[in-house]
């Protein structure tokens, strides 16, 4: 078509005898110009496609401002500090992470880990804090830690040391910033600037303030020291890693390698033992709380009382079937059992736990009706209402009115394909229907806006399958204000040349084999020919706490394989978040069959589209989506053809406590769980082609993980291919080069297979 265009312009003319051919290109109109496709150098590079949405978004505390970050256009991995004004209406950057660094950012060890645990891939300034009267804000970076003051737009720097600052914040008041270094409670006087250290280890291997790993990677815990709300005392959990496994690890770098002396809780195996004290700042004593006879639990939340009396902690027990809600004194640690939850399966943390009434009321969430929901308490323990009820779940707790007595939360409470933002009354007890805020289909990410008592407004991160993320405010009744960042897909937006390809995903469901609906995301490939059939990616997560099916703003990688003439085929299973108790613990004992006949159902629904390839089905995830890959092929081989496996668990005896006894139970009382569960029973089922992908440098899914499963293939001689990344840690693709070339190895790997 390009050529006979040319043709058509084509001046035949004489120069000088000789024979001369000039071309000249007209302007093409916009159904003739071709749009540029997608591809994975441009999905990996520069500015993000998605648009550069701000992160980490929040009011400042006198509510004059909002502060975000938000990615550098040069680079879209390094973060910038920005803030909102809203009296001006003006967005500005405050603070520019080039300014302070030069060349690549040297973490730490812990540091570094820290950031895999709170899964932060990004660079530059990753977290801030504002300071009580709103006028400061505290980040760290290159190590140190930095104070920006609005009032003169400057930037101080707080510490210098070659050791780094962690877990850092302004205490409540604003009097002083605190930090943890090597493990212990430092906080920073901010009229002297002077640094002093609160707490000291008698061993290394106890350590105060901090977060353990088992807290960071599955408890959702990632602090370990609370300020009181009057600044008199700091409650801080103080843990010995002494009883726990010591083992070695090996990173493997480009040219070199790093031996890793490490303390991993493999399941079955002893945690950290841990205490919880509360110090007084004046006289620097500690002291410690009552946690009970039984000392192989977990600490999973701290929680102050608003009038610093005294801390709610939750204590879970091993098996994780019981959690208990304490109170304890701040004056003497003695404790009281406010409630306890109870469980057959096991108990799903949260942070849902807001004081009202000056701390004499409590609103709390409970699954023991099968489905998460808000309840009303008196400070005792006594019931005074539940608030909410349905076969919907509440995700999170955002504010609560107390002049107007109104609770709001975010829920699922009219598709389990979306988020909104919702309220209910506090003192209408017969009320149990909540009233939508937000109305748009799509996924609402909230943050609020109040002051000491009332709710005056929240910011909105929106998105949906045509609409990347904008983040908007609005008012207390859903009504817009103004835009943060609108992230229109305009002329000028990233993705904006790449629009006329977009491939809107569609959603449904159909009757799983358990009798639940089982709700998918399917991308059709681009260009479709009537009577044509086409391979099929399924692209599953498959395990707990996550959902993968939603009505937002999509992965730019499915549509990438949609557009190379894919079906991309996303299905939340049995075991998934946000569809109740009944629906998540079909896993209990027994991981990879329920997810796995799942999936088997979704490609028997496949089959009937006359699109549908039965033929050609493939499979790709990374960690649980790893392992369901690994269990899809080997269980179901004869239904998925074509494999890549990333990161994937192969025996749950490698993994940590918290997360395998959760589901699987303790080894030791439950071994046949285990042995069901991995996937090397069933290695034999491989009849198509598996590619193994694991990065070198993983401290979460061991790369042992994948060592044994390498020995276990070549000794039965089950030929497969395999790809390793030095110095990858368990998120491959820490720069874009690396990523790129992994999305494309995928890809190339369906392209030659399937």
């Amino acid at each position: 078509m390009i050529f006979l265009r040319v043709i058509r312009v084509l001046k035949i003319f004489f120069v000088s005898g000789i024979l001369g051919i000039a071309l000249t290109f007209p302007a093409f109109s916009a159904d003739q110009d071709k749009s540029p496709k997608l591809d994975m150098d441009r999905i990996t590079a520069s500015p993000a496609l998605s648009g550069s949405t701000p992160r980490s978004i929040s009011f400042s505390p006198d509510g004059k401002r909002v502060g975000f970050l938000k990615a550098s256009q040069d680079d879209h991995q390094v973060l910038d500090l920005w803030a909102y004004n809203l009296d001006t209406g003006e967005t500005s950057v405050l603070v520019k992470s080039s300014d302070f660094l030069t060349g690549d950012e040297q973490l730490s060890q812990e540091e570094r880990a820290r950031r895999e645990r709170m899964r932060i891939s990004s660079k530059g300034i990753v977290s801030y804090a504002w300071s009580k009267d709103g006028q400061k804000l505290l980040f760290p970076i290159a190590g140190d830690l930095h104070e920006y003051r609005l009032k003169d737009q400057k930037t101080k720097q707080l510490t210098n040391s070659e050791d780094y600052e962690i877990d850092n914040r302004f205490s409540p008041l604003g009097n002083y910033v605190s930090f943890i270094q090597d493990h212990n409670i430092h906080i920073v006087d901010v009229k002297s600037s002077e640094i002093k250290q609160l707490t000291s280890s008698s061993s290394p291997t106890i350590k105060n303030g901090s977060a353990e790993y088992i807290a960071q990677e599955e408890m959702d815990r990632d602090t370990g020291y609370w300020w009181s709300p009057d600044e008199k005392y700091i409650a801080y959990i103080q843990f010995d890693e002494a009883p726990v496994e010591k083992g070695t690890r090996y990173e493997v770098m480009r040219n070199d390698f790093n031996i890793l002396e490490e303390r991993y809780p493999r399941t079955g195996t002893n945690n950290v033992t841990v205490k919880l004290a509360i110090m007084d700042l004046e006289t620097g004593k500690s002291t410690w709380v009552d946690l009970g006879k039984e000392k192989d639990i977990y600490l999973a939340r701290v929680n102050w009382l608003p009038d610093s009396s005294g801390i709610f902690f939750q204590r879970q027990n091993r098996s994780q079937k019981k959690l208990d809600l304490i109170y304890a004194s701040a004056s003497d640690g003695k404790t009281k059992k406010i409630l306890t939850e109870k469980s057959k399966y096991w108990i799903n943390l949260h942070h849902i736990l807001k004081f009202i009434d000056g701390g004499k009321e409590f609103i709390w969430a409970s699954e023991r009706s099968g489905y998460r929901h808000l309840y009303h308490y008196k400070r005792n323990g006594k019931l005074i209402k539940q608030l909410t009820a349905g076969k919907w779940v509440v995700q999170s707790l955002k504010a609560i009115d107390e002049e107007k007595a109104e609770v709001y939360f975010t829920a699922n409470a009219d598709t389990p394909l979306e988020q909104h933002l919702y309220k209910i009354s506090l003192s209408d007890r017969k009320n149990s229907n909540p009233e939508k805020l937000t109305t748009k289909p799509g996924w609402h990410s909230i943050t609020m806006a109040k002051n000491s008592k009332s709710v005056t407004g929240f910011i909105d991160r929106y998105s949906d399958p045509v609409t990347p993320p904008q983040v908007g405010i609005y008012n207390a009744a859903g009504e817009f204000v103004t835009w943060i960042e609108e992230n229109a897909l305009t002329e000028g937006h990233p993705y904006h040349p790449y629009l006329a390809d977009h491939i809107q995903p569609e959603f449904g469901h159909f009757e799983g084999p358990s009798g639940e609906d089982l709700y998918y995301r399917l991308y059709k490939p681009a260009g479709m020919v009537k009577g044509q059939k086409y391979p099929v990616i399924f692209a599953p997560y498959g395990g707990p706490i996550a959902q993968m099916v939603k009505r937002s703003w999509g992965r730019l990688f499915h549509q990438y394989l949609a557009q190379s003439g894919y079906v991309v085929f996303i299905l939340d299973n049995r075991g998934s978040a946000n569809r109740g108790v009944a629906y998540e613990s079909a896993i209990y004992h027994h991981m990879g069959e329920a997810e796995i006949a799942d999936q088997v159902a979704g490609a028997e629904f496949l089959k009937g589209l006359d699109y549908v390839d039965p033929e050609r089905m493939g499979i790709y995830g990374h960690s649980y989506g790893g392992y369901m890959t690994l269990m899809a092929l080997f269980k179901a081989g004869d239904v998925f053809k074509v494999g890549v496996s990333g990161a994937p668990v192969t025996d749950w005896l490698l993994y940590d406590t918290h997360y395998t006894e959760r589901y699987l139970g303790h080894p030791d009382k439950d071994p046949e769980s285990y042995e069901k569960s991995s996937v090397f029973p069933f290695v034999d089922g491989l009849k198509g082609r598996l590619l193994l992908v694991h990065g070198m440098a993983d401290d979460n899914v061991l790369f042992n993980h994948s060592s044994m499963l390498l020995d276990e293939l070549q000794k039965k001689s089950i030929q497969f291919d395999f790809m390793a990344y030095p110095g990858q840690t368990h998120r491959i693709g820490s720069d874009p080069a690396r990523l790129r070339h992994y999305r494309e190895l995928i890809k190339r790997y369906f392209d030659d297979h399937l």
